[in-house]
Parts: C-alpha cells; sequence; structure tokens
C-alpha cells in the first residue's frame, strides 16, 4: 500500500474517530497520479493528496476519504 504524502488528510484536520481522531469526509477527485497511485481531492476545508490503494476513481468523482485513504466512490444523486 501507498502511504499518504504529509499533505494528506489528517486526524487533526478533520475530526475524529474511536481508534485514531480521524473522520471520513467527502471531496471532490481533482487530479491523480498514477506513479504514485494518490490524488488530489477538494474538500470544503481545503486540498489534500489521499491515497487510491483501496478505490478506483477519476477526476470529477467524490470520494470518501478517511486516514488518508480514498475508501469509497460515492454515486451521484
Amino acid at each position: 500500500m501507498n502511504a499518504p504524502s504529509e499533505s494528506a488528510v489528517s486526524c487533526e484536520t478533520l475530526g475524529s474517530c474511536h481508534l485514531c481522531g480521524d473522520e471520513a469526509v467527502a471531496g471532490r477527485v481533482v487530479a491523480i497520479d498514477v506513479g504514485t497511485g494518490t490524488a488530489t481531492v477538494t474538500f470544503a476545508s481545503g486540498m489534500a493528496t489521499v491515497a487510491l490503494d483501496l478505490v478506483e476513481v477519476g477526476v470529477g468523482d467524490t470520494v470518501l476519504v478517511h486516514l488518508g485513504f480514498a475508501i469509497s466512490r460515492l454515486e451521484a444523486i
């Protein structure tokens, strides 16, 4: 698995869960780096680089991010 970069979403920036202090947050994929397996994702609170080890996504997709990893692609309503 690829470790998220230092600019990835972290416990301190988004909230808390019972294990790590992080909360899953939805964001939009604005760029993908195939070489590193990461994406640049925008959130209401800013931008972050997140790992894409767990899901396949494309630019424009909305993803749920937890612990610096995209954990699910959200379907458009």
